[in-house]
């Protein structure tokens, strides 16, 4: 049977996996395997319950579980293929870390910032492997639901250097990520499309970029403070339908904002665990009207 067409709002109602752009434009990454960039796409995707539920190790950092019968059971492959993915994420392309916990116990997954690897390599870097100071996961393969989902971002500054090229070089930190976030949200065009919308576009643009920037260790979201590379971690994820998501919900706000900037830094660090479900609920209304009353 043919797959049918989506109409109106209904393809909006799917949760969908995100690669970044960044794996298949920058250099640094051209070289790895198409199915590697699947895999990370898929690690990456782990980071948000992860996040929610506070998954963080004593520096801070997320960790997933992620065991190579899942990655066999989500890429269809067998169980060498399974391995070498990982490894080539590992070795090749620095994009994950792994922690062995042994007494059969899975591999704690550390899922490394795609930009902050090798965009960018602070001259003082001063970031260390991954340390055995993790809490305890459960043994065997875990609950998928508890721990499996995560993302770490070792998020200390956008970089110049030697591994960035020279794009970047005599770039601040406020400058290379304004850069991410504008390439990120293909912001011009997201401007043409919203031009009565330009100037809170660019609020929310300004408000991405300190917050990433900032040095404190606690940020607070909706009124509670969480640690910072969780925040940031978070932040990077979004994409330009996040914004568009953002300003429909400033638009059909009905309470009195008292503070803009907090709520918009809540908006944005919640749209891309509330979006998908959001249009979802949007869809199953539209489908399901309620019978009018005689």
């Amino acid at each position: 049977m043919p797959a049918n067409y989506f109409y109106g709002p209904q393809a909006e109602q799917f949760a969908f996996y995100r690669i970044p752009k960044a794996l298949f434009t920058h250099p640094a990454y051209r070289s790895i395997s198409t199915d590697a960039k699947v895999l990370y796409g898929l690690l990456l995707d782990r980071m948000s319950l992860s996040v929610r539920n506070g998954w963080l190790d004593e520096q801070g950092r997320v960790y997933i579980v992620f065991t190579v019968e899942e990655i066999m059971e989500c890429l269809a492959c067998g169980n060498k293929k399974a391995v070498g993915l990982l490894r080539e994420l590992e070795t090749e392309a620095g994009l994950i870390e792994r922690k062995r916990q042994g007494l059969g116990k899975p591999n704690l997954i550390y899922v490394k910032n795609f930009i902050e690897g090798n965009f960018l390599k602070c001259p003082n870097d001063t970031s260390v492997s991954v340390q055995s100071t993790v809490q305890v996961v459960s043994k065997g393969h875990g609950n998928k639901t508890e721990i499996n989902n995560t993302d770490l971002s070792e998020t200390d500054s956008f970089l110049s250097g030697a591994a960035a090229g020279t794009e970047s070089e005599g770039k601040d930190d406020h400058s290379l990520y304004q850069e991410y976030f504008a390439r990120q949200f293909n912001f011009e065009a997201l401007i043409a499309g919203y031009p009565d919308d330009e100037d809170i576009l660019r609020e929310m643009l300004e408000l991405l970029v300190d917050t990433v920037c900032s040095k404190r260790r606690l940020i607070r979201i909706a009124g509670d403070d969480k640690p910072a590379e969780v925040v940031k971690a978070q932040l990077m994820k979004l994409n330009g339908d996040h914004l568009r998501f953002v300003l429909m919900c400033l638009k059909e706000n009905t309470t009195q904002v008292r503070n803009i900037r907090q709520y918009l830094l809540a908006t944005l660090y919640n749209a891309p665990m509330t979006m998908h479900s959001s249009y979802a609920a949007r869809v199953q209304h539209d489908m399901n009207p309620k019978p009018a009353k005689c």
